[in-house]
């Protein structure tokens, strides 16, 4: 496997010999000091180039930077499927490679450098021929640390993780399993990850971030609360997804009365007694049940 120094000659080297390249610069994960190098680490590279069409109809140039597992060109799919993509002003390849490395790099055009540079304070410039790179301060994840909620914001997570989680139940009753999942995975569990996160948050003082996917969650929780948290995953079964369900409730209503007494905001007891007691009455409910009361 190449090693970061030899990448970083290889990327830069590809960019001094190209006159279209006028200046380089990284984002991502290597631009974060706080983030714990390892071998899977993308090397996420932006070329600003004097023009794109020539990068994009040849686009074999590529092949210096490796022997391709796979490559992907996000644009070219968008466009196949039907959306609108600025092929003038950007174009993006991603490229993992048969040693382990993978290189995501977007060409752009000073047009675009102009607008968006440094917006992203994970930015660090490694190449500027031109001096057009406008001066930043160093890369700090600051915008990707936990914010602290609101207490609209707090409200709304909680009152929407209680409107949403009977869904789950009605979806177990019906035998509904995919659906159920589906529901508990992109609502229910998204509400109760937010709160995980504030929690860790205020004991952070905001300073963190936890990552994409919530990632970093784990270094944050003690071990009982990251167990609860794992067992939510166990929906194998309609046994598993019950409990699976019944164990969010219970730890989202936990970690949810903390957090509203560190913000001292008001936490729903009465809405989410009403909820979890439908959600349970739900469980018991007769498969041949033409009533729900």
């Amino acid at each position: 496997m190449r090693t970061e120094n030899e990448m970083f000659d290889l990327i830069l080297g590809v960019a001094n010999r190209d006159s279209r390249v006028r200046a380089v610069y990284m984002n991502g994960s290597r631009a974060n000091s706080n983030v714990k190098k390892d071998i899977f680490q993308d090397y996420d590279i932006v070329y600003v180039v004097t023009e794109t069409k020539s990068f994009i109809e040849y686009r074999e140039w590529i092949n210096v930077f490796g022997e391709p597992i796979i490559f992907q060109f996000p644009d070219e799919l968008d466009r196949m499927q039907g959306r609108d993509v600025d092929f003038k002003n950007g174009y993006t390849y991603l490229m993992q490679f048969t040693d382990g490395n993978r290189i995501d790099l977007h060409i752009e055009t000073m047009e675009v450098l102009k607008k968006e540079y440094g917006k992203d304070k994970l930015t660090v410039p490694l190449l500027d021929k031109d001096n057009c790179l406008p001066q930043i301060s160093e890369p700090s994840d600051e915008d990707y640390w936990v914010k602290k909620p609101t207490y609209g914001q707090y409200f709304s997570r909680c009152n929407n993780f209680w409107w949403v989680a009977p869904y789950c139940a009605k979806g177990l009753w019906r035998q509904e399993i995919l659906y159920t999942i589906e529901v508990m995975n992109s609502y229910v569990r998204q509400e109760l990850l937010t709160m995980l996160s504030w929690y860790a948050g205020a004991q952070t003082e905001f300073k963190v971030s936890m990552g994409k996917s919530n990632k970093h969650l784990k270094e944050y929780l003690d071990l009982e609360v990251w167990t609860r948290l794992m067992n939510t995953f166990n929906m194998s079964d309609y046994n598993s997804a019950w409990n699976a369900l019944i164990t969010t409730c219970e730890l989202f209503e936990e970690i949810a009365i903390k957090v509203g007494k560190i913000f001292e905001y008001e936490y729903n007891h009465n809405e989410a007694k009403r909820s979890f007691a439908f959600i349970k009455h739900i469980r018991k409910l007769p498969k041949t049940a033409t009533k729900v009361y």
